[in-house]
């Protein structure tokens, strides 16, 4: 007969002895390093204090025949306990006090430039909690991936005070001479973003511009916020461009938004525009049922992507052809975009591939869209801004160089496309 026992094994423990896991994960190096940086710190503090009093802890002040030692400025008076967290973790330091002699016998209170007045995190780890949340998580999953490191020193507040610590620089950027910056080509794009505006989730555009310079390398110029994709709106992003220095352009590359198109003949009449082809081809669908895209797709793709110009002039008017007859509005649609969606043929084949689309924006838009998507609606129409704009100037998305920017100095061909069909 056997028999069943109920009792605990001693591998597993009870229910009054069970951890949380990695309670018991105890790292005797860690915990010597954070002894090390309090000792560092410290000693940091009080080098800096003593060369502020001419004089190492506990020396006393001048004595009898000492007058030609350097002059004594003040005196200690003790320390006071500062917790400061940093990326080796939360600690507690003793911070040196000192009172200092200034004008008409007052004294004043010494402050370290080493550890700032309030300070409670090193910028280091500040870094690192605005790089977490820029790598696309909310406030309160930040504070849960960074409990272990920080000690549970870090809230939600503190990952939005952090945030808003990137605004110096954003400003800073806003407001950049553009001037020396050899801007050859712009990429012009919008995407809709949702934020909480007067309390309430609301829809505005993001207005982006790229722009290559002469060693094809892209570069984001501008990220303004605004109601929508109009000409008003657009003007004033471009205005604000001139305004810094920005020089004509040799290329534009767009959507095709009517309110772009009218906001760059306006300040740029006679600037090379190409229509983004990717753009136009969504905009043939709309004008088909869903039975005929495959075969629009097909025909597009083979007058777009041929080899030559004189191979897309033909294959062009064979689709217009073709369409006419047999769906009239996907005809009169590509029509519609007229000389601009081939502009890219007026460029050495080398670039065709980076100039047909805007592209290059798209891809930020969706590496955006993918970031914030935790958070579903942002805190306000300028955090959205800076934070698209942060995500570059922080290095978590980086751009590469154009397709074919060796060949960027050619000069375009002066004569556009034949596309009389």
């Amino acid at each position: 007969m056997t028999s069943i026992s109920t009792k605990p094994s001693s591998a597993q423990p009870t229910a009054g002895m069970a951890v949380d896991l990695f309670d018991n994960w105890f790292d005797p190096i860690e915990t010597e390093v954070r002894a090390c940086a309090r000792r560092f710190i410290e000693e940091l503090i009080h080098g800096e204090l003593d060369a502020v009093l001419a004089r190492p802890r506990y020396e006393r002040s001048k004595k009898p025949g000492d007058e030609g030692k350097v002059g004594v400025t003040g005196h200690r008076h003790g320390s006071r306990a500062r917790s400061l967290t940093g990326t080796f973790g939360p600690i507690e330091i003793a911070v040196p006090r000192a009172r200092l002699n200034i004008a008409d016998g007052k004294t004043a209170e010494w402050k370290s430039q080493a550890l700032r007045a309030y300070q409670r995190r090193t910028l280091a780890a500040d870094a690192l909690i605005a790089g977490c949340y820029l790598a696309g998580t909310n406030t309160r999953r930040v504070r849960r991936a960074l409990g272990a490191l920080f000690g549970g020193a870090v809230g939600k507040d503190i990952v939005s005070r952090t945030w808003r610590k990137v605004k110096g620089d954003w400003d800073a950027w806003n407001t950049r001479s553009l001037a020396g910056d050899p801007i050859v080509r712009l990429i012009l794009d919008g995407t809709v973003v949702r934020v909480r505006l007067d309390r309430k989730a609301t829809s505005i555009s993001l207005l982006v511009v790229l722009g290559v310079r002469e060693d094809g390398q892209k570069v984001l110029l501008a990220i303004k916020q605004m109601g929508g994709e109009s000409t008003e709106a657009w003007r004033t992003v471009l205005d604000d461009l001139i305004g810094r220095g920005l020089r004509r352009p040799e290329f534009i590359i767009v959507d095709g938004a009517p309110g772009l198109d009218r906001a760059i003949a306006t300040v740029w009449n006679g600037v090379p525009v190409q229509r983004c082809t990717v753009h136009k081809h969504r905009n043939l669908f709309a004008h088909a049922p869903e039975r005929l895209h495959d075969e629009i797709t097909a025909d597009y793709n083979d007058m777009i992507y041929a080899e030559t110009r004189q191979e897309i002039e033909a294959r062009r008017k064979a689709f217009i052809r073709k369409w006419r007859l047999k769906h009239r509005a996907v005809a009169d649609s590509l029509e519609e975009a007229g000389d601009r969606l081939f502009t890219f043929t007026r460029l050495p084949p080398s670039q065709w591939r980076s100039a047909r689309t805007t592209n290059a924006i798209e891809r930020l838009h969706e590496e955006f869209k993918r970031r914030i998507k935790t958070q579903t609606v942002l805190p306000s129409a300028d955090t959205a801004a800076m934070l698209f704009w942060a995500l570059l100037a922080s290095g978590q998305i980086n751009m590469r160089k154009v397709d074919g920017w060796l060949t960027l100095a050619t000069k375009l061909i002066d004569q556009p496309i034949d596309l009389a069909a």
